[in-house]
């Protein structure tokens, strides 16, 4: 166990470096959750249970992030490191720790056990479109999840340290294993218990993801424990810190609760189908957004911290050209072939074709929001680095009741002008099937992240960067090599789907991946024709083969 420990949690000297671990890990991770969503499609299906299995983790999704946000990596690392003698864990330091574990455990459990008892209430703001056997149903589903939410964030705690300490290999396998604890409950509980099953395997996969992050907070040198002398001073500072960052990100939950809200009453489905387009769209997002904007933030605190600004910017502007440069050609791809990602993934048992094109179709949409979303979790944390949490509170407050009122407005316009329904449904190619006003919630979505997006690059860039330039160059360069991937990718594909057919799997996957393969050679050759400072760096980072980096210890970097 000591040697396995020691191959997986080394330390990676820049933040490409640690991106591309994160990235490479988080790709496997994403793959078992692609197997996740098509094991649910083939064996359930858009219906009604499935509907109810994913309003349920409305209510343990907010309370994981109204809780576990309190004491997450962008609040108590500073703490921590102002408690450290460089490198060595001090008694303070743990002291600190045991505080926030007693107070947060605390916490979360009190939580919990209320929004148990509080759930046939709460189901009204959830699901009120639901009838009252399958409001039941989310009810129970929802409980069995309060578990996971438990796990989650204690999981998140000790995350926190994994990644101040760069175990960056250990930190990107707790959500593999989450995904098998999920595949596991739909493959063996979900013949038992039913859809009840599915909740449980969420559960198991909860406690496995948060094993992980256990055991590597006690090898760094923090064994959890309880403490009953609590400096509820520092836990107060934390706590007022995290607060604003922490309603942040709960208004992005009760917007998504109010999506959820409002598809109740939409077709049998419709649920389903939003969430399996947001499950997708998440691959990219979680691969490139959240692994460079993860990577990014302790070495943004530690150059803010050392008053190293230079350094800061510099960090901030390479993590962000790269999002950029991986996002933008991933956008296009998405939309030009989203039939065949759709139809490859899901496309199978109960998940039929006019299945397929309405989760295509806001598949696309969704992906206009995905440099959107990456972008966020990095600049964001710009400002968290620092330590204020006031400006993205107030930028993710104010589009978070954008997303929701548009919502409403782009499902009352869709049912009442026949120009907007006939113009959205030409463009995604889905005039001919019912359910299509599903499609105005990841419109709205898209609608107010990229708006989010805007403003926070306006305010970064008003209160880090100054007048220097900020990702125009990488921005233009990949804008113009992502056209050219769209375009060969879409000429492909009308050559390819004559030739290989659309109704085998080999064939719709063929012809998706040889046009995407295409693409993406096109791509790369633009960019290496404008000298892409980002290609240059990858193929640069390739060649150091970064994933055999001799250990350093973060004094060492020069941040």
């Amino acid at each position: 166990m000591e040697k396995i420990f020691r191959i997986f949690s080394k330390e990676y000297i820049n933040i490409n470096q640690a991106a591309l671990l994160l990235g490479t890990f988080t790709f496997f991770s994403q793959i078992l959750a692609l197997f996740r969503d098509r094991f649910i499609a083939h064996f359930i299906g858009p219906s009604p249970s499935l509907d109810a299995y994913y309003a349920a983790f409305r209510v343990p999704d907010l309370i994981f992030i109204s809780v576990a946000s309190l004491a997450s990596i962008t609040v108590l690392v500073p703490f921590i490191l102002t408690r450290m003698e460089g490198d060595s864990v001090t008694k303070e330091a743990r002291k600190f720790m045991n505080d926030v574990f007693t107070v947060f455990f605390s916490a979360l459990v009190l939580v919990s056990l209320v929004a148990f008892f509080l759930m046939p209430y709460l189901i009204f703001f959830i699901a009120p479109g639901f009838t009252p056997i399958m409001q039941e149903k989310v009810i129970w589903l929802s409980r069995i999840m309060l578990l996971s939410c438990t796990f989650m964030g204690l999981s998140n705690l000790f995350g926190s340290i994994t990644q101040l300490f760069r175990k960056f290999f250990l930190y990107a396998l707790s959500p593999i294993f989450y995904n098998i604890g999920i595949i596991i409950g739909i493959l063996v509980l979900y013949p038992i218990f039913g859809i009840y099953g599915l909740a449980l395997g969420v559960a198991l996969g909860a406690f496995m993801h948060f094993l992980i992050q256990f055991i590597t907070s006690m090898k760094c040198g923090f064994p959890p424990g309880f403490s009953f002398n609590i400096d509820f001073g520092v836990i107060k500072r934390a706590v007022l810190i995290s607060l604003p960052r922490t309603l942040g990100l709960a208004f992005n939950n009760f917007a998504l609760i109010a999506i959820i809200s409002l598809a109740s009453y939409l077709k049998v489905g419709s649920i389903s189908i939003f969430n399996f387009s947001f499950n997708l769209q998440s691959v990219p997002l979680n691969i490139i957004g959240i692994s460079y904007a993860v990577a990014a933030f302790p070495t943004l605190s530690k150059a803010f911290s050392n008053g190293k600004m230079d350094d800061f910017k510099e960090h901030l502007k390479s993590a962000g050209r790269q999002i950029i440069f991986w996002s933008l050609p991933v956008t296009f791809l998405f939309i030009v072939v989203r039939a065949q990602i759709v139809r490859v993934i899901l496309g199978s048992g109960s998940f039929s074709w006019d299945n397929t094109r309405l989760v295509a179709a806001a598949l696309a949409i969704f992906s206009l929001s995905i440099l959107a979303q990456g972008m966020i979790t990095l600049l964001s944390r710009a400002y968290y680095a620092r330590g204020e949490t006031t400006r993205p509170l107030i930028v993710n407050l104010f589009c978070s009741i954008l997303i929701i009122v548009l919502s409403y407005v782009f499902t009352y316009i869709f049912a009442h002008s026949l120009y907007f329904r006939f113009f959205i449904e030409s463009m995604l190619k889905v005039s001919d099937i019912p359910g299509t006003e599903v499609l105005m919630l990841p419109l709205a979505y898209t609608v107010g992240t990229v708006l989010n997006f805007i403003l926070h690059w306006v305010f970064v860039k008003k209160d880090f960067m100054g007048k220097e330039s900020f990702l125009v160059t990488t921005f233009f360069q990949s804008l113009g090599a992502s056209f050219f991937l769209g375009l060969v990718s879409y000429i492909s594909l009308n050559i390819l789907s004559p030739i290989f057919g659309t109704t085998t799997f080999w064939g719709v996957f063929l012809q998706g991946f040889i046009s995407g393969m295409l693409g993406i050679s096109v791509a790369v050759l633009t960019l290496y024709l404008l000298k892409n400072k980002e290609l240059l760096d990858l193929f640069e980072t390739l060649k150091t083969k970064f994933w055999r980096a001799k250990v350093l210890a973060p004094s060492q970097e020069g941040l």
